[in-house]
């Protein structure tokens, strides 16, 4: 909660993996962000929203990462945090090291992966901590990512399309 006289935090949504913390700054039209990461705080203050206020906060970390091995991305409407655990394996219980309810902290569901999930992805973390790879996949970092569905012959499926549905059969008259 904000006091009277603070300033009120962005929303933040965070994730994790055996070695790496995903949070993300979610602050539309931001604009001169001030950010500061250490082993054991992240903040951030920055001018944006809707009403271009000035909006501030401080993340006293559950426990300790490598501050250098962060990867920042500034987007119009997010900035996207890559934090390296200091050490790899335990998984935190919580973003913070207060044992709080914070109505701005949310998990990001669509990154998390819990401890006991299949590790598809522990090759690519095991093998030299490739995280600006993951980061050009996700469209942080510059990359093609040519990776893009190509929709030209949908047309293939037969007779141009027509008559495949099931839902095409003819429906019986309604009684009136």
């Amino acid at each position: 909660m904000t006091r009277e006289g603070q300033l009120p935090p962005p929303p933040v949504v965070w994730a994790q993996r055996k070695e790496i913390l995903f949070v993300t700054i979610c602050l539309e039209d931001c604009k001169d962000p001030v950010i500061n990461i250490e082993p054991q705080i992240i903040y951030f203050k920055a001018i944006g929203g809707t009403e271009q206020k000035i909006h501030e906060v401080t993340i006293n970390l559950y426990g300790e990462i490598v501050p250098d091995r962060t990867i920042q991305n500034l987007r119009g409407r997010t900035l996207e945090l890559v934090l390296v655990k200091k050490e790899k394996g335990p998984y935190w219980p919580r973003l913070t090291k207060e044992k709080m309810k914070a109505h701005w902290l949310k998990c990001d569901f669509n990154k998390w992966k819990d401890e006991d999930d299949s590790d598809d992805d522990d090759g690519m973390e095991e093998s030299g901590n490739d995280l600006e790879e993951m980061m050009r996949q996700m469209g942080g970092l510059e990359g093609t990512g040519d990776s893009k569905t190509n929709f030209d012959n949908l047309d293939a499926l037969g007779n141009e399309g027509k008559g495949m549905d099931s839902d095409d059969d003819d429906l019986p008259d309604l009684l009136q």
